[in-house]
């Protein structure tokens, strides 16, 4: 039988949130194409002999052997020898998406996770009858992209404590839904939602593979097909209120008018210009227009600023520069810059060019679960795949098969590595 490729398993959920005129999709939190994305997930796992089991999040878990037996101390989960601590391993990433989002974010990484637990199998068979010599889970985090509620990543946030439940639960979608509603709708307890110290204890390092939001490796300088991330660098959202006073488009004079579509436009080219001063990005990305109608002047505007830089001085310069101009943001996130494990990605380089002969290591801008788990202390480590274009979050996002498959080798290769170390 002919073995499963990175294209194989996407193509088993590619209609699930397919939209057929954009051709992206719209996977998002607690939906019918959620529940669907669940159940093929569930389904691989238990064909794969996995135990699945569901935090109090909604995360699901598959693991290979049993991750509630002979844990240690997890602290430095690789000492200075290389050596491994207490806990399990654990692969995976998420299957949720931004609105119209392209096929690989995220899903690349879940994919990658199965197919590397099958070539782990497959190499047992053939050779030294392969089996984790510690247990290896591969996750499934929810609501990763956060577009239904606007907080990225509240799946692994809720599950490390990185966010107050209460906060969270009472979010609300643009149909006025709460997030614990939505919950409920789903299956879950809010009630349950929070910190799993349950889940937590049987994570000893997380490694994730994901798609490369970006083209770094696809440059004549690097020019590899898989590399490691050394940091996740700091980035925040904001809301800007724009107020102004609803009037009747066709009637109501120009110099009468207030209108806030006029701060909005400012808004935006200020955030470019502060941007370029201060080296980072910042994107005005999110709109809400009241009353949002072609014959009215409008009386509001809600606007979401994404800011990012190397480091979070830079990202402030912006937020100062706004403000000078009169505009107030509201912070609703922040994420400070966050490094991976040092000695974890030193393992992951060692299997990753022992796979494709090289390691090259960078820095992402994008926000991911691994990030979330790195600051609630958890060892952590990343691997991309090349993105020749560098486009994501959108349809055309795109990583080559062969690459796909030379990560899902590298993968592998470090699962190998770091479940066949023995325990201090």
């Amino acid at each position: 039988m002919t073995a499963a490729t990175v294209e194989d398993l996407l193509g088993e959920i590619a209609a699930i949130g397919r939209d057929p005129g954009t051709g992206g999709y719209r996977r998002f939190a607690f939906t019918r194409q959620d529940a669907a994305l669940a159940e093929w997930f569930a389904a691989a796992c238990t064909g794969r002999g996995l135990d699945l089991v569901t935090d109090r999040c909604g995360n699901q878990w598959a693991w290979w052997g049993d991750p509630d037996t002979g844990f240690l101390d997890r602290s430095g989960f690789l000492d200075h020898r290389g050596e491994v601590g207490g806990g399990g391993v654990v692969i995976g990433s998420h299957l949720d998406s931004v609105p119209d989002g392209g096929a690989y974010d995220g899903p690349l990484g879940v994919v990658s996770a199965l197919l590397a637990v099958d070539r782990l199998r497959s190499d047992g068979l053939r050779s030294d009858g392969y089996a984790p010599g510690r247990p290896l889970g591969i996750v499934r985090f929810v609501d990763e992209e956060g577009a239904r509620f606007g907080l990225a990543c509240s799946g692994s946030r809720l599950l490390t404590g990185r966010a107050d439940p209460e906060q969270v639960l009472g979010l609300r979608d643009a149909a006025g839904t709460t997030y614990a509603e939505a919950m409920r709708s789903a299956g879950f307890d809010p009630a349950r939602a929070g910190r799993d110290d349950e889940a937590l204890r049987r994570v000893g390092a997380f490694v994730e593979l994901h798609v490369e939001q970006g083209r770094a490796l696809a440059t004549p300088e690097i020019d590899a097909p898989v590399g490691v991330a050394t940091m996740i660098r700091p980035h925040g959202r904001w809301r800007f209120s724009l107020a102004g006073r609803a009037d009747h488009a066709g009637t109501t004079r120009l110099a009468d008018r207030l209108d806030p579509m006029l701060e909005l436009a400012r808004l935006v080219l200020a955030a470019r210009s502060e941007a370029e001063r201060a080296g980072a990005l910042a994107t005005v990305g999110k709109v809400e227009v009241l009353p949002n109608a072609v014959n009215a002047v409008p009386s509001s505007v809600t606007a979401w600023l994404d800011a990012r830089a190397d480091d979070a001085s830079a990202v402030q310069a912006v937020l100062e520069g706004l403000a000078a101009a009169g505009f107030t943001p509201e912070r609703e996130s922040w994420t400070p810059a966050t490094a991976m494990d040092a000695a974890l990605s030193d393992a992951v380089a060692a299997a990753v060019a022992g796979v494709t002969g090289s390691a090259p290591r960078l820095a992402t801008g994008a926000g991911h679960d691994a990030g979330v788990l790195a600051e609630a202390g958890i060892p952590t480590a990343m691997l991309f795949v090349r993105n020749p274009t560098g486009i994501s979050h959108a349809p055309d996002e795109h990583a080559p098969p062969e690459d796909c498959e030379l990560g899902v080798a590298a993968l592998a290769a470090t699962v190998r590595a770091l479940c066949s170390r023995s325990a201090r």
